[in-house]
């Protein structure tokens, strides 16, 4: 009786540890990942705006028929490197028909503790960094950025609900203002499909 208690308890224990693997690796790797055929908005992506690192207003009117790629950022997570690889793909294809904006975020492991100034500072002495960089926000729960409200939720976006996992997760948003993917934290961003979206193929 007690062997089976016992083995019931392990295998209890066990498929608990199972799941929060689960959500652990799920959360390392950024939530969700999709591809959207290209759908009308049900609320306008270019009537958001956002205030950037230096605390100026900017207003997505002027992505209007820009490619865009939106990320969360940090500067202390397993993928603050890809900020090299962010500014390549900016140095490549960035100008009037490419962008990329950086959410910095501090709701992932507290990997973004730096004011604007530390973090404009470290972009720009490690990483070289000349893309576009907003101030700090809130991805997701009751303080979720307007821009991400937009993302995250398909009756804005008009594709699919999405939740932000990890730090360095991708949006692509077409330059009509439509959501065509949200790719995890993994993404390259100078693998095939970022770099094709970028350069408009």
């Amino acid at each position: 009786m007690k062997r089976t208690v016992m083995s019931i308890a392990l295998a209890a224990i066990a498929l608990v540890s199972l799941a929060a693997f689960g959500t652990y690796k799920g959360a390392i790797l950024g939530g969700t990942e999709v591809r959207y055929p290209l759908t009308v908005a049900m609320s306008d992506f270019h009537s958001l705006t956002a205030t950037t690192l230096d605390g100026k207003t900017f207003d997505f009117t002027q992505l209007k028929g820009k490619r865009v790629l939106i990320v969360n950022t940090a500067s202390r997570c397993g993928y603050t490197p890809q900020y090299k690889k962010l500014q390549a793909l900016f140095e490549q294809h960035g100008g009037d028909e490419f962008d990329i904006l950086g959410f910095p975020c501090n709701q992932f492991g507290r990997q973004e503790p730096g004011s604007a100034s530390e973090i404009g500072e470290f972009c720009s002495n490690n990483y070289g960094v000349t893309f576009q960089l907003m101030s700090k926000v809130e991805v997701r729960g009751n303080g979720q950025h307007p821009v991400y409200s937009w993302l995250c939720n398909a009756s804005e976006n008009g594709v699919g609900d999405h939740s932000v996992g990890w730090n360095f997760h991708k949006f692509l948003v077409d330059g009509e203002g439509r959501l065509v993917a949200s790719l995890k934290s993994g993404a390259d961003p100078l693998g095939d499909e970022i770099a094709g979206f970028a350069a408009g193929r």
